[in-house]
């Protein structure tokens, strides 16, 4: 609504009335200023804007403030990120929306090129609100060409020595968990050369489903959710037709509920096994001491309800129901407080 007075002329004939408004300049060539002229700095007024944007990794605390327009294009926006932080490629960083209501960063990025302008990337649609919020991340290769790769979280079991070591993968889209072994064993130290890995999902601490090679990565998993590779230990190969591989859970009570933490793992039981010779094998394998060992409980567990087992008690037979859902809703239970004495590590190398 910023139209030029002809000086020349009258206020009736300008149809300037009580009320309005008059705006001056100075004289200026048009490319001294940012905005030379009435109009532009009103429209740069209307449309200004103060981001504050944090570190992805440190999503509590603000990491610095840059005052843009919300008609700003995507690679206007990620142009100025990149110049505060003296980045030469802005095709590197990754922004990420907030959540007001939640006051945590939406779970999927922003597409490169997916927004057409800053107001977009700050209005949410559920609820219907700006935000003056973005995350960002600096990536190692642009954004582009990592859109047209699967990246993977990938929770490695070392047989020896008992860690889990963690590794982020890339893979172009349409890979096989096959091409995910692949590319996995040459970034690990496997017990022997042969060596068969098994891969599986957990689902609050349970183990949800466990992966054929042939899958196709991107059509069956979440890249959110971290995925589980362990070694096939070779005493699962000479199993007899009758033993059977079970799921096994960590657990404790709490006000009579079961309480599932820790890693589950798969265990061979052997037909006619009692409890006593399973109990020597697990505490071996989790080189738990004895006075601690004694104070764990062992349990059938199915439908998140524990049957206790005593130590002459064959366990493969509490394995015969067949009004069970699926494989996980059965497994052998775990009742301790400790965790297992498997440690955690971040490979950060592979990153």
């Amino acid at each position: 609504m910023c139209e030029p007075v002809d000086c020349d002329v009258s206020f009736s004939l300008n149809q300037i009335a009580d009320g309005d408004i008059l705006c001056y300049q100075k004289r200026c060539s048009l490319d001294q200023h940012r905005h030379p002229n009435v109009s532009s700095f009103f429209e740069y007024v209307h449309n200004r804007q103060v981001v504050h944007f944090r570190l992805l990794e440190k999503p509590k605390q603000d990491d610095f403030s840059l005052e843009l327009s919300k008609r700003s294009t995507y690679d206007d926006v990620v142009e100025k990120v990149a110049q505060h932080l003296g980045m030469d490629d802005p095709s590197k960083l990754r922004l990420t929306q907030h959540i007001p209501h939640l006051q945590q960063p939406k779970h999927q990025y922003i597409k490169y090129r997916s927004i057409d302008h800053l107001s977009d990337m700050l209005l949410l649609r559920n609820p219907n609100q700006m935000s003056d919020i973005l995350y960002y991340e600096i990536l190692d290769i642009p954004l582009p060409e990592l859109q047209g790769l699967i990246t993977l979280r990938v929770a490695f079991h070392q047989a020896t020595p008992n860690e889990v070591l963690f590794h982020i993968i890339r893979l172009p889209k349409g890979s096989t968990y096959s091409d995910l072994i692949d590319d996995l064993k040459s970034k690990v130290q496997l017990s022997r050369s042969d060596a068969e890995l098994r891969l599986f999902q957990v689902n609050n601490n349970k183990i949800w489903k466990v992966y054929l090679p042939t899958e196709k990565i991107d059509a069956v998993h979440d890249p959110n959710v971290p995925l589980h590779v362990e070694e096939i230990p070779e005493v699962e190969k000479s199993a007899g037709p009758r033993d059977r591989l079970v799921h096994v859970v960590h657990f404790f009570k709490d006000n009579q509920h079961i309480q599932y933490y820790g890693v589950p793992f798969f265990f061979l039981i052997r037909e006619g096994e009692a409890l006593s010779d399973i109990k020597v094998r697990i505490q071996k394998k989790f080189e738990v001491p004895d006075e601690q060992f004694l104070k764990w409980k062992f349990a059938y567990v199915a439908y998140n309800r524990p049957d206790y087992l005593q130590d002459s008690d064959i366990v493969l037979s509490r394995f015969q129901q067949k009004n069970i859902y699926g494989p996980w809703e059965q497994s052998l239970g775990l009742e301790h407080s400790d965790m297992p004495t498997k440690r955690a590590n971040q490979n950060r190398h592979s990153f």
